[in-house]
C-alpha cells in the first residue's frame, strides 16, 4: 500500500477506529472471534424524514442510529444535526461511546445517531418537526432500557426536550429518562452543560501535572469555540492560563498575550461563531501549529494528520472533539514525545454526567452541582490515572491504552453471556 492510499484509509473513521480495536484486543489475548462481533455495531438503523418546512413544502431527510453494543447496558450516545453526517462516521462513533463508557466503568453500551442536515440553514420550527419525526422514526430501537440518546454536534438541550416530548406522547407516559441533556426543567441534571469542558480541563490538569508543567501562565490553544470549546477556554482562564488562540468555522483569533476570554464569550452566536466580527484572524491550519503548552483541537474529525503532525509545537494534546488526530498523527506525535489524552478518555465528561442524569432521573432524586461536579472529578482522574498507567506499563501511546482498558471489560461482557 502507498503513502497516499495508507493516509486516505487513516481519515476514514471507522476504518481507522477498527485498526485500533483489532490491536487492543490483539494486545489483550483475544482472538478474530471477538474483533469480527466488535468491529461493527450490532444494529444499525436507517431511517427518511419527511418533513414539511414553513414554506409548505416537505423535505425528506435521510437518519441513523447505531448501537454497537448491549453485552453490558442500554447504548448510550449522542444524536448529531450536520450535514457531513454519514453512515460510517455514525458507526464509528457508536464503537468510540462503548469505549468511553468502558474506560469510565458505566453501565453501557455505545451508540451514536445522527441526521444529514444543517440546522443553521432551518428555523427554529423546522428544527422541532426534523427532531420530533426523527424520534417517531428510531422509537421501536430506543428508550430508557435499550437505548438513552443525548445532544451532539449542533443538537442543545432544547432539541433534546422536543425528543422527550414526542418519545413521551408515543408511550402514553412521561420518560424523562429516555433522554440526556435536557433542560433542568424537565428532569436534566446540574452541571451537564459543562461536563465535557470540564472533563477537558481535569485531563488537561493531570496532563500537566505528569509532563511537569504549571497550568498557571500556561499557553493554551482550542480550536473550536462551541460549548465544549467555549466553556474550556473559559476554565484555563479562570485557572491562570494564557489563552493564546481559539477558533469556529470561520478562522482564528491569535494574541500572544492571551485573548479576553469573557469578552469573547458575550459576543459569539448560538453556533459558536466569533470570528467573523473581527478582521485580523488566522486560518485553522495556522492556529493547530502555534508554539503553545497545550492543543485542544475542540472542533471536528481529522484535524492533525500525517501533514501537519510534524510542525505541531505543543507539548500536550487534549482531544475535546471526537476523531481530530489520526492514527498516522498519533504515532508521530508519540514518537516526538507530545503527550496526547485522546477523545475517548478527554472528552468523557458528558456522558459521564449523562449517566449522572439518567439516575437521578431514574431515583427521582436530584443532586446538588456540587456533587454532580464532585463525582465527575473522582471518575475523570481515577479514568485517566488507568489509562495513563496502563501506556507507561506497556509502554504504548495513551490512545491504544485507553482502548486496551475501555474493550476490556465488553470483551468480558460478551464472553460471560456467551456469545463468543
Amino acid at each position: 500500500m502507498s503513502q497516499n492510499e495508507s493516509t486516505a484509509e487513516n481519515l476514514n473513521v471507522l476504518t481507522s477506529t477498527q485498526a485500533v480495536i483489532k490491536e487492543a484486543l490483539t494486545k489483550l489475548g483475544y482472538g478474530s472471534e471477538m474483533y469480527e462481533l466488535l468491529k461493527e455495531p450490532l444494529r444499525t438503523l436507517t431511517v427518511r424524514i419527511p418533513v414539511r418546512m414553513d414554506d409548505d413544502t416537505v423535505r425528506v431527510f435521510t437518519g441513523y442510529r447505531a448501537q454497537h453494543s448491549d453485552a453490558i447496558g442500554p447504548a448510550k450516545g449522542g444524536i448529531r444535526f450536520h450535514p457531513d453526517v454519514t453512515e460510517d462516521e455514525v458507526k464509528a462513533l457508536s464503537i468510540w461511546m462503548s469505549v468511553k463508557c468502558g474506560i469510565a466503568n458505566l453501565p453501557y453500551g455505545g451508540g451514536k445517531g445522527g441526521v444529514i442536515c444543517d440546522p443553521r440553514e432551518m428555523s427554529f420550527r423546522e428544527q422541532e418537526r426534523l427532531a420530533r419525526a426523527y424520534v417517531r422514526a428510531i422509537s421501536q430501537i430506543v428508550g430508557p432500557t435499550k437505548d438513552i440518546p443525548a445532544p451532539d454536534v449542533m443538537t442543545n438541550s432544547q432539541v433534546m426536550a422536543w425528543m422527550m416530548d414526542e418519545y413521551s406522547r408515543i408511550k402514553e407516559f412521561d420518560s424523562p429518562n429516555f433522554i440526556t441533556g435536557k433542560p433542568i426543567a424537565l428532569g436534566g441534571s446540574l452541571g451537564r452543560d459543562t461536563s465535557t469542558a470540564r472533563g477537558v480541563a481535569i485531563c488537561i490538569r493531570e496532563a500537566a501535572r505528569v509532563k511537569g508543567i504549571s497550568l498557571e501562565g500556561s499557553r493554551v490553544v482550542v480550536q473550536g469555540f462551541g460549548n465544549a470549546g467555549s466553556y474550556l477556554a473559559k476554565f484555563m482562564h479562570e485557572a491562570g492560563a494564557k489563552v493564546i488562540a481559539i477558533s469556529d468555522a470561520y478562522g482564528a483569533l491569535y494574541d500572544e498575550n492571551g485573548l479576553d476570554i469573557h469578552s469573547l464569550l458575550e459576543r459569539r452566536d448560538s453556533f459558536g461563531t466569533v470570528t467573523k466580527l473581527f478582521k485580523n484572524t488566522i486560518s485553522n491550519k495556522e492556529l493547530l501549529e502555534l508554539d503553545c503548552d497545550i492543543l485542544v483541537p475542540a472542533a471536528i474529525e481529522n484535524q492533525i494528520t500525517l501533514e501537519n503532525a510534524y510542525d505541531i509545537k505543543a507539548k500536550i494534546i487534549v482531544e475535546a472533539a471526537n476523531g481530530p488526530t489520526t492514527m498516522e498523527a498519533t504515532r508521530i506525535l508519540s514518537e516526538r514525545d507530545i503527550l496526547l489524552v485522546p477523545d475517548v478518555l478527554g472528552n468523557s465528561g458528558g456522558v459521564i454526567v449523562s449517566y449522572f442524569e439518567w439516575v437521578q432521573n431514574n431515583q427521582g432524586y436530584y443532586w446538588t452541582e456540587v456533587e454532580v461536579e464532585t463525582r465527575l472529578e473522582e471518575l475523570m482522574v481515577r479514568s485517566f490515572e488507568t489509562v495513563y498507567n496502563t501506556a507507561q506499563a506497556r509502554n504504548i501511546d495513551m490512545r491504544l491504552a485507553a482502548y486496551m482498558v475501555g474493550v476490556r471489560r465488553l470483551a468480558e461482557a460478551v464472553e460471560l453471556r456467551g456469545w463468543v
